[in-house]
């Protein structure tokens, strides 16, 4: 069924405000002849609600999340490892209707991909976005194998336009390993671990990415030579705040900004230098961060030098810049730095289908309002070729006149470094 986009309701007049496209050479338009390959580095799934109860152990499924009822009759949200959370009868209409009820199948997200321009796409957990919210890693991991099961029957078929990533629980360092090796034989494109391997509050005494005990961890993704991701909201209860301006600061403060974390555990502590094939990064946290937390990372390991172990051959910066990568739905703040600081390669664009925080349908307005200050090229390494070499997604023939996309393709084809 062919998806009607409607007139938007009044809180989304604001998504079609653009400057327009004057003088660029080529368009993010969905029907523009001369249009940018496009990759949205960050879409997620809409999973039927059974999928866990229907594919994992008996006794994992009093644990799993739900709804409960409480003596009053009000519903809360219950996950292990977050707050419950009371559930609002919103009414959606108009556009947050629209992208509530979108891209339910692979066959209409491809329909509705099209009508935002947009060619390949990264798949994320959407209600699985919680199966790393426990303490209990073996959980954890038997959630992770049944979203993989289920993600590459239902997207396997279509992994070179819609490419779902292979949740793992990085805790659970021997399951990891094996569901690692297991998902890369089937051909899954890329991982998503969890921002820190054991969920909730920063605690000293928990395992983190900087240690020496995740070497095993980092040998086998370097072994199957497969792209790591940090999504959101991930590593701690993204829900922390309650009642005033709850959405958000939960968004900002505890949703995004923890996703930093897990970047400067392997640039600052010599992971990414030990295993210089590893490519790493992060999903829907921003851009404008990045800038910065470089060039904290690099004052701090010059001014701090006498505290540092181990010594590194380079700044923490370089890694990132070598390895590292983030992606974006709009932030105009990120892409004014992006050349400045020697970023246009680690910056992926994305449209978060069908998130309300993302752009979908209006991507091309979205990207007119940000990336006007670009040139032709970056435009088109941020929109769809720099992911296109990570995620090694082939590019259709009708961009190959494009000598950009045809240089990247050909890299692809010839197994060429990510």
């Amino acid at each position: 069924m062919t998806t009607v986009i409607p007139e938007p309701n009044a809180p989304n007049v604001w998504r079609l405000e653009t400057p327009g496209a004057h003088g660029w050479p080529r368009s993010a338009r969905p029907d523009a002849t001369d249009k940018y390959f496009m990759v949205s580095a960050d879409g997620h799934v809409q999973e039927p609600s059974d999928l866990w109860r229907t594919r994992m152990a008996p006794e994992y499924r009093d644990r799993l999340p739900g709804v409960v009822v409480d003596a009053k009759g009000d519903q809360f949200q219950k996950t292990e490892g977050f707050r419950a959370t009371k559930l609002l009868n919103v009414e959606l209409d108009g556009h947050e209707l629209l992208r509530n009820k979108s891209g339910r199948t692979p066959e209409e997200r491809i329909s509705d991909l099209a009508l935002d321009g947009v060619d390949a796409e990264i798949l994320f957990p959407n209600k699985g976005l919680t199966i790393w919210a426990t303490h209990d890693p073996l959980f954890s991991q038997a959630m992770c194998r049944a979203w993989n099961e289920w993600a590459w029957e239902t997207f396997g078929p279509y992994n070179d336009r819609l490419a779902p990533l292979a949740c793992v629980n990085t805790a659970d360092m021997a399951g990891a390993i094996a569901e690692i090796q297991r998902c890369a034989a089937l051909g899954f494109r890329g991982l998503c671990l969890p921002c820190k391997p054991v969920f909730g509050p920063p605690n000293h005494e928990d395992p983190n990415y900087n240690l020496r005990e995740f070497e095993p961890l980092w040998d086998c993704i370097e072994d199957v030579d497969l792209p790591v991701t940090f999504h959101v909201s991930t590593g701690r209860d993204p829900r922390t705040s309650r009642s005033q301006g709850g959405a958000v600061i939960n968004y900002t403060v505890h949703s995004l900004a923890p996703t930093m974390e897990p970047l400067v555990n392997i640039c600052a502590s010599g992971v990414a230098e030990r295993h210089p094939k590893l490519r790493f990064g992060s999903i829907e946290a921003g851009i404008g961060w990045v800038a910065w937390a470089l060039e904290a990372m690099d004052e701090a390991y010059r001014k701090h030098h006498m505290w540092v172990k181990p010594k590194l051959e380079g700044m923490p910066s370089d890694y990132f810049r070598r390895q590292g990568f983030a992606s974006f739905q709009e932030d105009k703040s990120g892409l004014d730095l992006a050349r400045e600081h020697n970023l246009v390669d680690n910056f992926l664009w994305a449209n978060d289908f069908p998130h309300h925080e993302g752009t979908w349908p209006y991507s091309a307005q979205a990207i007119e309002r940000t990336m006007g200050q670009l040139n032709d090229d970056e435009r088109a390494r941020i929109l769809g070729l720099n992911a296109a070499r990570l995620f090694r997604f082939p590019i259709p023939e009708r961009y190959l006149t494009q000598p950009d996309a045809a240089a990247v393709a050909a890299s692809i084809a010839a197994g060429g470094a990510r």
